[in-house]
């Protein structure tokens, strides 16, 4: 017995789910509502999903000790959590890149016709649009460019079609439309124009606040003027 009226009011099994759920929460700050499943090649309800979105008013309750508040946005599909108490992950400079750019690719596909919150990119169309801004001085390491788009699938913003072991310049990657609550389309342009910058006067990593869930931090290069391996 925890003495939480209505968690102790449950079965055991409803009981292990709400656990489960909360910590999914910590851990990636996001819950789709439906998620590409690669063995079907469909995108399928997602389980999760349902059980936050059952015990909602529990779950906010809970977080709301702790200074964190929990969002469901129906017409994304996405419950999420926000709060100044949450620590993420320390975003490397390249997963920045990626997420900036990923969110100009979403806006730019959900402007045409579509009927759907996901949408569809590659590695390639990625690195395309970086090099029109100038931001890359050479091209990113394998080992780079699997530990971003790791961290970008954790955090359910990406979902790749490959493993991850065989991305390259046509590897398939969704995007997920916990990319509209991590950033905004404004912020966006401004932060790629303020690294731009950075990048002609070797000046290093802006520390611009990026307006996201995540509250990332923008890892810098030991040497701003050298590339990275």
């Amino acid at each position: 017995m925890t003495d939480i009226p209505y968690f102790d009011g449950l079965m055991g099994e409803e009981q292990r789910e709400i656990t489960d759920s909360i910590r999914l929460l910590l851990r990636q700050t996001f819950i789709l509502e439906r998620k590409y499943d690669r063995r079907t090649g469909r995108f399928q309800y997602n389980r999760e999903f349902r059980i936050c979105n059952k015990h909602l008013e529990f779950i906010r309750t809970y977080f709301s000790i702790s200074g964190i508040s929990v969002y469901e946005n129906s017409q994304l599909g996405v419950i999420y959590i926000q709060g100044e108490t949450l620590v993420g992950d320390k975003l490397p400079r390249l997963a920045t890149l990626y997420l900036l750019i990923l969110k100009l690719i979403y806006d730019e596909q959900m402007e045409s016709v579509s009927t759907s919150v996901n949408v569809y990119t590659t590695l390639g169309e990625m690195h395309e649009k970086l090099g029109s801004y100038r931001l890359f001085k050479k091209q990113p390491s394998p080992t780079d460019i699997r530990r971003a788009v790791t961290l970008l699938k954790k955090y359910q913003v990406i979902e790749p079609l490959e493993l991850l072991d065989d991305l390259n310049g046509n590897s398939r990657l969704i995007v997920y439309p916990c990319i509209n609550v991590v950033l905004l389309g404004d912020d966006v342009r401004e932060l790629l124009e303020s690294f731009r910058e950075d990048e002609a006067l070797q000046a290093g990593t802006p520390q611009r606040e990026i307006n996201s869930a995540l509250e990332p931090e923008i890892e810098e290069d030991d040497d701003d003027t050298t590339d990275e391996d």
